[in-house]
């Protein structure tokens, strides 16, 4: 009897206990998920991670834009996630010197080591003026801009005309992957890897960047000390992490050590020396006191970081923005007419002659002229708004702080932003926010309309605002017109398009097409 009564009053103490939890941690909505005694949110966000970002859009929804995620007991899981823009422009800008990506964010991201990603304070500074000064250079913008005409002509072109002469399926967001992949690693080190060909090689680094990003993604949900059991022991995505960190390791080695060699043997050209890699390790110390270009650590990391930055983010809102244009055709349309009234022919230099005199260059254009493509540029920032290449971000308070929504956030908490859900919400982007509309990016008069940053996040905001964003749009719009102006793309039927977990919006299992080569007339 006196087991029984024992056992009964810890049957009742277990049941206040539980009662007590739930009433304190009562849900905010019946779509957020339960908040579970020592696990938090954990066990019901496990269950929607195959849509997680639909999931979280909807919680947002019905949170009036912010939600407090409870993880397990001391595991450092606990995060704001937020998509007010009050909110990310009290963050990004306004208070920006409180808001560092701080420490956790760096072991997250570990990878990237101390490049201008993972950075703060003195360090973001000089790693942010040296790129700024190099990027924005007319020099590196002409060099960015011939690179991308001279793999589409010479990369992207031969690939889709072998494509639709043999009627092959092909993933295009594959090829978008490979066009970024060999643009930018020309931009950032000058070497290109040829990875867009019809051969269609298989890119160790490339498949690397892939690996460490979906590991990347998983440590967001999991306790940092599981995580780093896995990478000690070798388990999991961890396992893949620390075979790509070798990957990177070794290829960023081969292109410094290859670079050295050209500069101390004075074989580097004038357009050879438009590469990153060869501006930083020409930097001029006195002016970056914290940059050693001497340092192959340094430099690996800066590669890495334009790496990811470049291929990525550019792929993947390539790819979005074909498949939305291929489920509207109506926009395909609008664009393709925009091309054939708007575009001038590219006139014909001696320089072209010399490079490729068989070529029949009445399909082609002025990439001078890409500005002046309105509804396509509404068209990229709607894919961009729906479908944002980097679907989240994250920052942490050096000092407590109360947030225009008016949450506190304590010193050293984790506070997310989605992005993918901040282009969803009805209360930020009207009753229409989840249709593509090109148009709601053009202005009664035919002109372009201005989003603050703060409501449309794709190229960050304030201070750490993206300084490759122009080459992104130019390559981007570059690539549409191409392929409009010359292909007819249909997709394969019976596909599911969503997007994967990771840090990178990619799709679960690609893009497949068809290809017919044509031609505006």
């Amino acid at each position: 009897m006196a087991f029984l009564s024992l056992f009964e009053i810890s049957i009742a103490f277990l049941c206040f206990f539980l009662f007590r939890h739930f009433l304190i941690n009562k849900k905010p909505h019946r779509l957020c998920p339960t908040n579970w005694p020592f696990l938090g949110v954990i066990p019901g966000l496990l269950v929607e991670i195959h849509r997680v970002y639909d999931f979280i859009t909807e919680i947002l929804e019905v949170t009036n834009l912010t939600y407090f995620c409870k993880g397990p007991c001391y595991a450092g899981l606990d995060m704001l996630v937020t998509v007010d823009p009050s909110n990310i422009h009290h963050i990004m800008s306004s208070n920006f010197s409180n808001y560092p990506k701080g420490p956790e964010f760096k072991k997250l991201f570990d990878v990237l080591g101390d490049g201008i990603f993972n950075a703060d304070s003195e360090l973001w500074k000089d790693l942010r003026k040296s790129a700024q000064s190099m990027m924005m250079h007319p020099e590196f913008q002409r060099f960015s801009l011939a690179t991308s005409m001279s793999k589409l002509e010479k990369g992207l072109v031969p690939l889709l005309d072998h494509v639709a002469k043999e009627k092959l399926v092909v993933n295009l967001e594959d090829v978008f992957q490979r066009f970024t992949f060999d643009t930018t690693c020309v931009l950032a080190t000058g070497y290109d890897p040829g990875c867009l060909s019809v051969e269609m090689p298989e890119i160790e680094f490339a498949r690397a960047l892939d690996d460490a990003e979906e590991a990347i993604f998983f440590r967001h949900v999991k306790p940092e000390i599981l995580w780093k059991m896995e990478s000690f022991v070798g388990l999991g995505d961890e396992k893949k992490m620390k075979k790509a960190r070798k990957t990177f390791d070794r290829v960023c080695s081969k292109y410094i050590a290859s670079k050295r060699d050209e500069v101390s043997r004075g074989v580097v050209t004038i357009m050879d020396s438009q590469d990153l890699l060869t501006s930083y390790m020409n930097l001029e110390t006195t002016k970056y006191k914290l940059l050693d270009p001497s340092d192959d650590r340094f430099l690996r990391d800066t590669i890495l970081t334009f790496m990811l930055a470049g291929r990525d983010t550019t792929g993947s809102g390539l790819t979005w923005l074909f498949w939305l244009l291929l489920k509207f055709p109506e926009a395909m349309d609008k664009i393709r007419q925009e091309i054939k009234t708007v575009l001038s022919p590219k006139t014909k230099t001696d320089d072209d002659d010399d490079d490729d005199d068989d070529d029949d260059d009445s399909d082609s254009f002025n990439p001078q002229e890409l500005k002046k493509l309105v509804y396509l540029h509404g068209a990229i920032c709607e894919a961009l708004r729906l479908y944002p290449p980097v679907p989240f971000q994250h920052k942490s308070p050096t000092k407590t702080d109360v947030l225009p929504s008016g949450h506190k956030v304590e010193a050293n908490s984790k506070i997310l932003f989605c992005l993918y859900s901040l282009g969803r919400m009805k209360t930020v982007w009207g009753e229409d926010a989840l249709e593509f509309k090109p148009e709601r990016w053009v202005s009664e008069s035919g002109k372009s309309v201005h989003e603050p940053s703060y409501k449309f996040l794709s190229f960050n905001a304030g201070p750490r605002t993206c300084l490759g964003k122009e080459v992104a749009l130019t390559q981007m719009k570059s690539v549409a017109v191409k392929i409009i102006q010359n292909y007819e793309i249909k997709m394969v039927e019976g596909q599911k398009i969503e997007p994967a977990p990771s840090v990178i919006l990619h799709t679960k299992h690609g893009l497949k097409v068809t290809v017919t080569k044509t031609c505006l007339v």
